[in-house]
């Protein structure tokens, strides 16, 4: 980010030394854990180790629900007509439904192709592992009547992203009914939310011991012969969600006037510390003041990618039909055409509904399996020992997918800055200097 108030007369500040770089301090961790992971296992599942990874996100999840508040506050006051925020969030639903529906198609296409889980053994399956998510059913007059809170409080003290969306939305309606009497809250509201970049930024630095501690902690507990057991499903899903990046939104990204590559070098640090952590909430604050200073409008900004948090999981969609495959081959239970297309339909709706759901993945697994043939339930425990490991290629996939979409809904709505765009996306920005970045415009 330009740190103007650094750099006389409009000059941009010579670059960080290498090793100062938050992704390359992440990259370092990550490898570490690995390391420490495998060679001192007993050492690596201390609480204290845990721990590092655990707090990390703590600390970013504490400033989301402020963040996701003061960004579509800001953004939905500071337009000028209602009609432009429904406009917005139908062309996001639109958006998400069209590349979601391509997600799961080719994770179905890739299943068939590759079948790999034909010639699997059911040796490898520990169904008492999963009795825990068995049973949980997800139903969508649940999921609509969980948007609402019970509570304002509640909702950001639960930090539940969907309910503290629906209140930003009504309060920023609200504000922007006030007209100009309500100038006052607004420019609270905006320096709120510039003071809570402040905190991430300062967050942003223990990012390296939260990556430790993560991967340390997940290497020394599953070890690397659980990796090495069904290596064929993790590398077939990490290839489509490869060919999903490259090809579907290597397209629509071209379609919108820029290069797919260019935009992950933009969000390495993001895609780096989801690797590390695992988690996609641990990047949302950043990837969220990283679109804006790419050029998208802060109304687009602040609807779209918390919208997309809960709407857009392309990576979660592949998993489900990839997934739903691996365990019919294994099982040598043969899928109809007809029978397929319900995994589309089924998984389409129980991606969603299982947002925020500790858990999820296997929930929405088992719902999609139960739906398209009930011998495939059992199944379920295949897959339970690398889960984790899917885990981080599906949060990639998913953070990558829903910053492609800002950035094309900003140039549906004719409000991407062409300028700002094709300027960032040739330098590296750090999110620990968001800080300074905020505060300097």
């Amino acid at each position: 980010m330009e740190m103007v108030a650094q750099a006389p007369s409009g000059a941009i500040p010579p670059p960080k030394p290498w090793y100062r770089q938050l992704y390359v301090q992440v990259l370092t961790a990550i490898v570490l854990g690995v390391l420490v992971g495998w060679l001192f296992p007993a050492f690596a599942t201390n609480d204290w180790i845990k721990a590092m990874g655990d707090g990390f996100i703590k600390l970013i999840k504490m400033a989301i629900a402020p963040i996701i508040f003061c960004t579509v506050v800001s953004g939905i006051a500071h337009i000028q007509e209602a009609k432009k925020v429904g406009r917005i969030a139908v062309k996001a639903l639109i958006y998400f439904e069209i590349v979601s529906t391509f997600a799961l198609a080719i994770g179905l296409i890739v299943g068939n192709v590759i079948r790999p889980g034909v010639g699997f053994g059911e040796g490898a399956a520990n169904a008492d592992a999963v009795k825990q998510y068995l049973g949980k059913e997800v139903k969508s007059v649940d999921f609509v009547l969980n948007i609402i809170p019970d509570s304002v409080v509640g909702a950001f003290a639960k930090g539940d992203i969907l309910q503290v969306l629906l209140f930003s939305i009504l309060f920023g309606f609200s504000l922007m009914a006030l007209g100009e009497r309500g100038r006052t809250i607004r420019s609270f509201i905006d320096d709120a939310a510039h003071a809570m970049f402040g905190v991430i930024a300062i967050v942003m630095k223990a990012a390296p011991i939260g990556a430790f501690g993560a991967m340390a902690y997940t290497i020394g507990k599953y070890g690397t012969a659980s990796i090495l057991n069904l290596l064929g499903l993790i590398a077939t899903f990490y290839l489509t969600a490869a060919l999903f990046v490259f090809l579907v939104l290597g397209f629509i990204a071209r379609m919108a006037g820029f290069s797919i590559l260019a935009f992950l070098r933009y969000i390495k640090d993001e895609l780096l510390l989801v690797l590390g952590t695992s988690s996609s909430e641990s990047a949302l604050p950043g990837l969220m003041e990283k679109l804006e200073r790419l050029g998208c409008s802060k109304s687009v900004v602040g609807l779209v990618v918390p919208t997309g948090y809960s709407f857009n999981l392309d990576g979660t969609n592949i998993y489900m039909t990839l997934a739903t495959l691996f365990i019919a081959q294994a099982l040598n239970v043969d899928l109809t055409f007809s029978q397929q297309m319900t995994i589309l339909i089924v998984a389409m709706l129980t991606s969603k509904g299982a947002t925020g759901i500790t858990g999820a993945g296997f929930i929405t697994l088992g719902a999609t399996l139960a739906a398209v043939d009930p011998r495939l339930v059992p199944g379920m425990a295949i897959v339970f020992g690398i889960d984790k490991f899917m885990s981080e290629c599906r949060a990639l996939t998913n953070l990558t997918g829903n910053g492609v979409a800002c950035v094309v809904i900003s140039w549906w709505e004719g409000e991407l800055d062409r300028r700002a765009l094709q300027r960032r996306l040739g330098r590296d920005i750090d999110p620990a200097d968001l800080e300074t970045a905020v505060t300097t415009g």
